[in-house]
């Protein structure tokens, strides 16, 4: 169902806009983590380790996906707020041709680079195969990836936000149920958690886009909509390319840390990559209050009312304290029982890092919220720019963090890589955003 945002009370508006979005994000990680469950029991902790390993490259490619569609959902969002039909759906039809031809040549270019990549992170030369053949599985399957996320952000554009999650309750139910087949029935290892992931993710596209053709008319596209427009082109990807280029950035410092980490041994790698699931998993409400805010500020751009965009963002800021402040909570109160859930209690080791990591970064949720909230109401508002800026900066401190810190005060340094970028892209964000708001406002009263 399609919903308007460019009415009713900002903080209402997006907590009941985000609860779906939460709820697709929380199946997301928990097949992730089914993954890694499965993995850890039932293989082993270089295997485990291998997964793990191949965790800032798989961020890198489909990090780019994400940021894409995310990019491209902000003009439909746009004119969907303007309330202008045509346009959205010629936004639609190029959004669709564009994301076609750079998941051939993202997922050809991912392919060829895959082996050289996880050489130069220096993984261990135990897990670099079965990596690497995680690896290739995941970028095959990176079309259908693409366009699931495409058509998700397309039908979240509109302000619907339900109808992602049900396609994503049945894909996770898949997933899971191809993990224990693949690993635990067909003895696979990773490579059958890698092909149950690539099928989740097609089943989830093509639900999505037959659900489109039937219920939402308002998409239906014609000739005229397919015809080439090189002006909504260029639109689509002066958001899109950097929102995408954004996220590889944060990969890309990612990287950095996991050169760092893998030199430290698997069983380091191992906690590491668990520390990571679980963070992702309790900071979902920060980054689906981020998108919540991405349509928000898109939709209300497009029917002219900015003085929302601000309220809403006030309302965010108070969210992202208070979500914060829960997840706070949870990492200590059921930190190592979350790590045990994927690691033998035999490892000691390995589960006294996880836990370690996890209280560490959990001080600093809030300056992660921040860059969630002001990153994508920034891209909502139609700057590409912005963003990516914030992504480099976020680079260049976790790479100075990562090189510098670790031989100093060893594992608490690597631990502290992210906390550290994270604030200082918070107060970058801030900045930005006061200065581009500052920017609209005036142009809107010419």
């Amino acid at each position: 169902m399609e919903h308007d945002m460019s009415s009713g009370k900002p903080a209402r508006l997006l907590f009941f806009f985000m609860l779906p979005i939460l709820g697709g994000n929380l199946f997301q990680q928990f097949y992730s983590m089914v993954d890694t469950f499965v993995v850890g029991r039932y293989v082993g902790v270089d295997a485990l380790a291998a997964v793990g390993a191949t965790g800032s490259m798989t961020f890198l490619i489909l990090g780019f996906v994400v940021g894409l569609t995310a990019g491209f959902s902000v003009i439909i969002s746009q004119k969907f707020g303007a309330k202008d039909p045509v346009s959205m759906r010629k936004a639609v039809a190029m959004s669709i041709l564009s994301a076609c031809f750079l998941s051939v040549v993202v997922s050809t270019l991912a392919l060829l680079t895959a082996r050289p990549l996880l050489v130069m992170l220096k993984t261990p030369l135990n897990i670099i195969d079965d990596s690497y053949a995680y690896l290739i599985i995941i970028y095959i399957g990176i079309v259908a990836t693409i366009y699931y996320n495409l058509l998700a952000a397309i039908l979240r554009a509109l302000g619907d936000s339900r109808s992602p999650l049900y396609f994503l309750l049945i894909a996770s139910a898949l997933n899971v149920a191809g993990d224990l087949i693949a690993v635990i029935g067909l003895q696979m290892g990773v490579k059958g958690v890698a092909i149950a992931t690539v099928l989740s993710q097609t089943i989830s596209a093509l639900l999505c886009l037959i659900y489109i053709y039937k219920r939402y008319p308002s998409l239906h596209l014609s000739a005229q909509d397919w015809k080439i427009d090189w002006s909504m082109i260029s639109r689509l990807l002066r958001i899109g390319l950097p929102s995408a280029l954004q996220f590889s950035v944060c990969a890309i410092g990612v990287m950095i840390v996991q050169s760092v980490i893998n030199q430290s041994g698997s069983d380091t790698v191992a906690a590491y990559s668990v520390g990571v699931r679980i963070e992702q998993l309790v900071t979902q409400p920060l980054v689906t209050l981020g998108l919540a805010m991405a349509t928000f500020s898109a939709q209300n751009l497009g029917s002219g009312h900015l003085d929302r965009v601000r309220q809403g963002v006030r309302s965010a800021v108070l969210l992202c304290v208070l979500f914060s402040m829960i997840a706070l909570g949870l990492i200590f109160l059921f930190g190592k029982q979350l790590a045990l859930l994927f690691i033998e209690p035999s490892e000691i080791l390995v589960v006294e890092q996880t836990v370690q990591y996890l209280h560490i970064i959990s001080y600093f949720f809030i300056p992660l919220g921040m860059i969630f909230v002001f990153r994508n109401t920034c891209q909502g508002l139609g700057s590409g720019l912005i963003p990516m800026l914030s992504s480099i900066q976020e680079l260049i401190f976790r790479g100075l963090v990562a090189f510098t810190l670790p031989p100093l005060i060893g594992y608490i340094g690597i631990c502290l890589s992210s906390p550290i970028a994270w604030i200082s892209a918070a107060l970058l964000l801030l900045i930005a955003y006061r200065l581009q708001y500052a920017k609209l406002s005036h142009l809107l009263k010419q």
